[in-house]
This record gives structure tokens, sequence and C-alpha cells, in this order.
């Protein structure tokens, strides 16, 4: 189990029962194992974050990032975030809501492919 701040887990709860359509338009495609018959979650806490999508197995997460996050302050905190994941040995992939709700087939093709080279490693 990878360690988290337990203060973060309310409002995880609070952000599974309000996921963005992007998100859930992913989940229904991640869900019950569906992707190489792995387990993934959702708003799950990390560290001091909560991620969209996170599979232990595979060491993997998965951000779905609005317009905001193409702004100057909020790449940066991207930046800082997926190197402190990358230091407890979690790859993170980050695909914009926009790229999930229209190409969701290229989206899930990519995260299958990262998911069986971690898987077989």
């Amino acid at each position: 189990m990878q360690p988290y701040d337990k203060k973060l887990k309310q409002f995880s709860r609070t952000l599974r029962a309000n996921m963005t359509d992007a998100e859930q338009h992913l989940w229904q495609r991640l869900c019950n194992k569906q992707l190489c018959a792995v387990q993934f979650y959702r708003q799950k806490p990390l560290l001091s974050f909560i991620v969209d999508f996170y599979c232990p197995k595979a060491k993997l997460v998965i951000e779905l990032d609005g317009g905001q996050h193409f702004e100057p302050e909020h790449l940066a905190r991207d930046k800082e975030r997926d190197t402190q994941l990358a230091a407890i040995g979690l790859k993170v992939l980050r695909f914009d809501d926009r790229q999930v709700l229209m190409e969701t087939d290229a989206v899930l093709e990519m995260i299958y492919a990262e998911m069986v080279q971690r898987l077989t490693k």
C-alpha cells in the first residue's frame, strides 16, 4: 500500500461522488478490471495528493486535466506532483478532458500499451 495523508480520505469520497464527465466516461472503461484484468481505483489518495485513477499492480496513475491545468501555475504544480509520484515508483499518464471524451479509443490504447509494458517488467 502506498502512503497517503489520511486527512484526504473524506475529500476523495466527495470527489468520487462528483466526478467530471471525462472522469465518468473513462471510469466506465476502467472499472471492473476491464483493462488487462487489473484493478483501478478512482480518486485515490497518494502521498499528499488525490489522483484521478490508480492501478497499484502496474504502478500507474492516470490524470485527467481540465483547461485550468494548462495555466503556468497549474503546469508547475502538476510537474512537482508527477516528480513526487515518480519518486515512489509510479508512472503518471496525463490526458486532457476533451481528449478523453472525443478520442476515447486512442486514450485507452495509450493506457493499454503502458500497462502491458509495466506489467511485463
